[in-house]
């Protein structure tokens, strides 16, 4: 039988904290009351309180007037318990999308009191929905669960485990979560991807179908689309208003026509960062 040797006390003791140095940092618990928006690490199953939300103010927001009294309706009938559809707003990149999510979760929750979550899962993150709807589940707050830029490509087999959750799993959705996202893609899936399925596939309609069908869990849809001129105007005069900014109409339509034609487009992107020129030449900091 061996005997412990006391000599050996303070070499176990200098290993033992040098194991406690190199293990990372315990995460703080997952607690929505910390804030008001939240961003899913799905590797350290971790939301992490986002204190300084990027977003525009929803009167700044021109040209989607529809759609910005479509969705806030919405999640403000979701925040009072009443029904609410899951929502998808697809169109031209730059158009506004993501930008109406985050302007409506602040204006509803000035109207509420700040009761509203939002929690933005990343697309490659998808597959941990699951453990997610989980701790969102049992914190009971009402939760807009965001995915900015959502699309599935070929091979990609999570858009399945998207379905299940948004509405035919055995749980289903929490009563306390809905879930928006934004695509450039109106069926969320590439043209090839489902072309490939009707030209590979025994039952094409049926794999088409299969899907297609994961926009229809998506109750409201909203579109955007590029700017007309004169909207795009309207959008440059109300960052000009709001931030101060001294620039006369004409040399304002002049600059901001020649920088959507560098860029090829109109949109409330281009509008931005044509306004951030303006200031930065102009030595204005946009707060």
């Amino acid at each position: 039988m061996t005997t412990f040797n006391p000599d050996l006390l303070p070499v176990l003791e200098r290993i033992a904290s040098a194991l406690e140095r190199l293990a990372p940092p315990a995460l703080p618990a997952n607690d929505l009351n910390t804030a008001d928006a939240f961003v899913w690490h799905a590797d350290r199953q971790w939301l992490e309180p986002i204190l300084q939300v990027n977003r525009v103010d929803i009167g700044l927001l021109k040209g989607v007037e529809l759609q910005q009294q479509q969705l806030f309706d919405n999640t403000l009938r979701f925040t009072k318990g009443l029904p609410a559809n899951n929502a998808l707003l697809w169109g031209a990149r730059g158009t506004g999308k993501s930008s109406l999510v985050k302007a409506v979760h602040a204006a509803v929750n000035a109207a509420t009191d700040g009761r509203l979550a939002l929690v933005e899962i990343h697309r490659e993150d998808i597959p941990t929905l699951p453990q997610l709807l989980t701790l969102l589940r049992s914190s009971g707050r009402p939760c807009i669960l965001f995915c900015d830029d959502l699309s599935f490509d070929q091979d990609d087999n999570s858009y399945k485990s998207l379905k299940a959750v948004l509405e035919g799993g055995v749980e289903g959705r929490p009563k306390n979560v809905i879930f928006y996202a934004t695509s450039n893609r109106r069926h969320l899936l590439s043209r090839q991807m489902i072309e490939n399925e009707q030209s590979t596939a025994i039952h094409a309609g049926e794999a088409v179908e299969e899907k297609v069908s994961l926009s229809d869990r998506f109750g409201l849809w909203l579109g955007f689309h590029n700017f007309n001129q004169d909207t795009y105007f309207d959008v440059l005069r109300g960052y000009v208003a709001a931030f101060g900014l001294t620039i006369s109409e004409e040399d304002l339509k002049r600059e901001a026509v020649e920088w959507a034609m560098t860029r090829g487009s109109r949109s409330g992107r281009v509008a931005w960062q044509y306004i951030q020129d303006l200031a930065g030449r102009q030595g204005i900091a946009l707060g």
